[in-house]
């Protein structure tokens, strides 16, 4: 029996995420806080989030409109199964694929994560630096942006080399960008003008 996007009814109690990909993360949440699995999902989501980010063969894989649904399927089940991917997780991503959204993969982990933290209370801040932070450091910029927010906050943290030095912090919309790629460029331009 094959499943639509209908198939996913959304309830009035959670916000939604938006979007299609949103409708799949609202389904794997409830579904999830439903089963007292909340946490087994966010750890199965980081796992993918992690595999998505370390191999260009995955993320052009699943982006593939060519590769059939049957190989996709078992592909993502038997690569899913050895991760050591919960069921559950392994369920609702054969769903997405069965309904060939398996490009929305990431938007639909993204948003998993949306509203887990909203559940707990907390705000997701993207930090991206020039090195890895030490403990300390991450410590640190949690308590400042704890007190500029007013609510607990969890850091997702990467390296981009290109940066030079300083971070760069994106909490939803909003971005601080302190770093020295970013204050060069501006002094080129600065400069360019003066000319």
């Amino acid at each position: 029996m094959r499943t639509t996007d209908e198939d996913f009814p959304v309830s009035s109690d959670v916000t939604v995420a938006s979007g299609l990909a949103g409708r799949y993360a609202t389904a794997l949440f409830e579904l999830s806080d439903e089963e007292k699995q909340l946490d087994q999902v966010a750890s199965d989501l980081n796992a993918i989030k992690s595999m998505l980010s370390n191999s260009e063969d995955l993320r052009r894989f699943i982006q593939s409109p060519v590769v059939a649904r049957e190989d996709q399927q078992k592909a993502m089940q038997a690569l899913l199964q050895e991760a050591g991917i919960g069921q559950l997780t392994r369920n609702l991503i054969g769903v997405v694929v069965d309904n060939r959204r398996l490009h929305s993969l990431s938007s639909i982990i993204d948003g998993y994560f949306s509203l887990l933290a909203k559940a707990r209370g907390e705000t997701t801040a993207e930090v991206i630096s020039a090195n890895s932070l030490s403990k300390a450091q991450q410590d640190a910029i949690m308590v400042s942006l704890k007190r500029e927010m007013g609510s607990k906050v969890t850091l997702e943290t990467r390296v981009d080399e290109t940066l030079l030095g300083g971070i760069i912090v994106k909490i939803g919309s909003k971005m601080i960008d302190t770093s020295l790629k970013t204050k060069l460029a501006q002094l080129r331009l600065a400069m360019k003008g003066a000319g």
